[in-house]
């Protein structure tokens, strides 16, 4: 079954390419969490559920039977963002052999983007999922004054001690509003640095998040036995419908963040 409904479309194979083109380029531009998160996928379009198994899994036997506890099963939700195309800007653009403008496309994949990136570090509480800085039992940290001395330094020592005196090891990713990581572009006094350069040196990843809010940041261990992104159906475009001449199309995914050890994270507010 073409799930993508393209087939019932009036449009030839050179369209969608242009179509899937824009949208992937858009989003990877866009993406920050696949940037450093483990992809568990892509399971299929038929992929309803995944299996979230937390730190404490372990089988439990009993009169025969044996049932498996610190494991659930989680629905894969679908994001989406829809876009029309207009058929005279269709049709000026095939007859006068000119390229269609794309815009509204990339705005689109732009969005869809950022609704996923909002369910990572944000989760969503109509799809009762927990993002990586509200999951229950993640590690905190008070947030220093990063404006004065060495203060974003030692906040993030602090963190990464927190997260290696649990036994958890790996690469470490720092996450960062957009106020924080201004704070992080001036001169150290004595070093000739940064503070943006001395801390990327004690780790992996540094992301400027454009869809983290006031000043918020989180050190991750964000290898896949702690985090990972399930995805069901990778980004792509489906063809919708004709209405009042003009084309509907609908970019989706299916996605899920599973935290498997909120230990690995330190959420510094």
């Amino acid at each position: 079954m073409d799930y993508l409904a393209r087939e019932s479309s009036p449009f030839e194979n050179d369209f969608w390419r242009n179509i899937d083109k824009t949208v992937i380029e858009t989003a990877s531009r866009t993406l920050i969490g696949r940037r450093f998160l483990n992809i568990y996928g892509p399971l299929g379009s038929g992929t309803i559920s995944v299996q979230y198994d937390k730190n404490n899994r372990e089988e439990v036997f009993e009169n025969g039977i044996v049932k498996t506890s610190g494991r659930k099963s989680v629905e894969l939700p679908q994001l989406y963002e829809d876009f029309t195309l207009l058929w005279r800007d269709i049709e000026n653009n095939e007859k006068n052999k000119l390229p269609l403008d794309l815009s509204v496309v990339s705005s689109a994949a732009q969005n869809l983007a950022n609704i996923e990136d909002n369910l990572i570090f944000y989760g969503n509480e109509f799809l009762s999922v927990e993002g990586i800085l509200n999951a229950k039992g993640t590690q905190k940290l008070k947030l220093s004054d990063w404006g004065v001395g060495e203060n974003p330094y030692k906040d993030i020592v602090k963190a990464i001690n927190m997260i290696t005196e649990k036994g958890i090891v790996g690469k470490i990713t720092l996450c960062l509003s957009r106020g924080l990581y201004f704070d992080l572009q001036r001169i150290q006094q004595g070093t000739g640095m940064t503070e943006a350069q001395r801390i990327s040196s004690m780790i992996g990843n540094l992301f400027n998040v454009s869809v983290i809010k006031d000043k918020k940041a989180a050190v991750i261990c964000a290898e896949p036995q702690y985090i990972d992104l399930a995805i069901g159906i990778d980004i792509a475009t489906a063809y919708l419908e004709q209405k009042d001449l003009n084309h509907s199309f609908r970019i989706m995914e299916t996605v899920l963040p599973r935290i498997k050890e909120p230990n690995a994270i330190v959420v510094l507010e």
